[in-house]
């Protein structure tokens, strides 16, 4: 009989008896040893029934072969780590040498790492993973959203950042589809990081030949990894310094600090909405805040424009984003969220006051109701145009008391967009003076829509179109949120069913 260990090519009992009595005949193991660490492991046959065992007197049920496999191979692993005692059951394939599956398996096993800092050193390691020669570096969208810049990396030295308008990066993050840079001096694909429908950046993919490029595996794995890596960023952004200190265009004042830090996610989306809001100037925001809350069946929607300027408006502000969700997130309905608002502004700043809209949707009906306070009416796009029908529900301030309140009600159809902003967005300035004004703001809302542009990029292109309006420099705060009724666009590499995983 041959001493050697039988393997899963041999299973059942025969093969696990000649397993064990070629590990006990070759001495790594003695019958004692093997026996306690079985008993420790919640075996109860006895000595001598592990004996008759071995001698092929007595038969032992599975469960009780696969203790004394474990006991076995734990004993093993620590004495030769080479002889295996084969189990009673077919067991699953040890995680592959090389592929997209190790590739994922590895940027979880680096998530620490990530989140502490090292986040393109985390994704690089997963991306090698896919095969020989390829490199990966993680390019985020600046808070502008003008440029994508490279994370810190002990890989390689700091990386120009990459414009957004003209180039194949940029294309991938606007358009999110992975592009392919045949020409560059290194082939590479780019592809988008989004976590959810919130665009992220994009992650740099070089490969050794421009062939790799046209291989529509490769391009799908590393959609898979790019969008498992885009909530590693997302989770190191809320953990840490390392990815918000990259996206900064410029050091922020308190105030602009204070409402970032209460910003929800600038894109958020559902299988039927998508909504999308941007604050300008990024770096210098003063009291201007946006909100809104997604579930099942309902939308709510916020925008505020607190009075003055500063850390003061900044105050004021927060205060009315913290009335407004305590409100809402405690059941009342749009009464109590302006009853809320108005309560608390005039409490802590008797003298100021916030203008917004609040709003809310029902999407099993297409129900929207909304309060518009001393600002600016929502728009409401359908089919490619602004058509009326968002003009009620006008009231004071709020923090000036209730006074005369009535709900503004319209009914919304699929495909339908809601756009709230601030007056800082019509009321830009070039420098002859003119206004950005609402026609030209009208104008840009509907040849997104007439392009399918998704929320995020409406409102990127048209908070550049109002920065250029007034070279770059905001005299005020300017804020959009575009609010779209459908089902948000597919995600890259959402199709994994016809794709390899070994």
């Amino acid at each position: 009989m041959s001493d050697r260990p039988a393997g899963r090519h041999e299973p059942g009992v025969e093969g696990h008896r000649r397993a064990l009595q070629a590990v006990l005949r070759r001495g790594a193991v003695t019958p004692e040893q093997l026996w306690l660490r079985y008993f420790a492991t919640g075996g109860v046959a006895g000595m001598l029934e592990l004996e008759g065992y071995l001698q092929g007197l007595v038969e032992l049920p599975p469960a009780d072969r696969d203790m004394l496999a474990q006991s076995a191979n734990e004993l093993l692993d620590e004495v030769a780590g080479r002889l295996r005692v084969p189990y009673s059951r077919q067991l699953r394939d040890p995680l592959p040498p090389a592929g997209p599956l190790l590739a994922l398996v590895r940027l979880l096993q680096e998530t620490p790492r990530a989140l502490s800092g090292g986040v393109d050193d985390a994704v690089a390691a997963a991306v090698a993973a896919l095969g020989p020669g390829i490199e990966a570096t993680v390019y985020v969208v600046d808070y502008a959203e003008e440029r994508l810049v490279a994370l810190p990396s002990s890989r390689h030295p700091e990386r120009p950042p990459i414009g957004l308008e003209g180039t194949l990066a940029g294309r991938a993050f606007q358009l999110t589809e992975t592009q392919a840079a045949f020409h560059d001096a290194q082939p590479r694909l780019w592809v988008p990081l989004l976590d959810g429908v919130e665009r992220i950046g994009a992650l740099d993919v070089a490969v050794s030949t421009a062939s790799e490029l046209t291989d529509p595996l490769l391009r799908e794995q590393c959609e898979w990894v790019a969008s498992l890596a885009a909530h590693l960023v997302a989770s190191a952004d809320r953990s840490g310094d390392t990815v918000d200190r990259a996206r900064r265009g410029r050091p922020r004042n308190a105030s602009t600090e204070l409402l970032w830090s209460l910003l929800p996610p600038l894109t958020g989306g559902s299988e039927t909405f998508t909504i999308s809001g941007r604050l300008e100037p990024a770096d210098a925001v003063g009291g201007d805040v946006f909100d809104y809350a997604l579930s099942g069946d309902r939308v709510h929607l916020a925008v505020f424009d607190a009075m003055g300027h500063a850390l003061g408006a900044g105050l004021i502000a927060a205060t009315a984003l913290a009335a407004y969700r305590a409100a809402r997130r405690s059941g009342a309905g749009l009464f109590g969220q302006a009853a809320a608002l108005d309560e608390t502004i005039a409490q802590h700043f008797p003298e100021a006051f916030a203008t917004g809209v609040i709003a809310e949707l029902d999407l099993t009906s297409g129900a929207l109701r909304y309060l518009v306070a001393g600002h600016p009416a929502p728009l409401l796009l359908r089919d490619a145009r602004v058509v009326p029908g968002l003009a009620d529900g006008r009231r004071v301030p709020f923090g000036l008391g209730t006074g005369a309140m009535d709900i503004g009600q319209a009914s919304l159809e699929p495909d339908d967009c809601v756009v709230l902003y601030t007056d800082g967005v019509t009321e830009a300035r070039d420098a002859a003076g003119e206004f950005f004004g609402l026609p030209r703001l009208v104008d840009l809302l509907e040849r997104g829509a007439a392009a399918r542009q998704p929320p995020p990029e409406t409102v990127r292109r048209l908070m550049a179109s109002v920065l250029h309006h007034q070279q770059g420099l905001l005299q005020d705060d300017a804020s959009v949120v575009v609010a779209h009724w459908g089902p948000p666009p597919p995600i890259p590499g959402a199709r994994a069913d016809t794709a390899d995983w070994r």
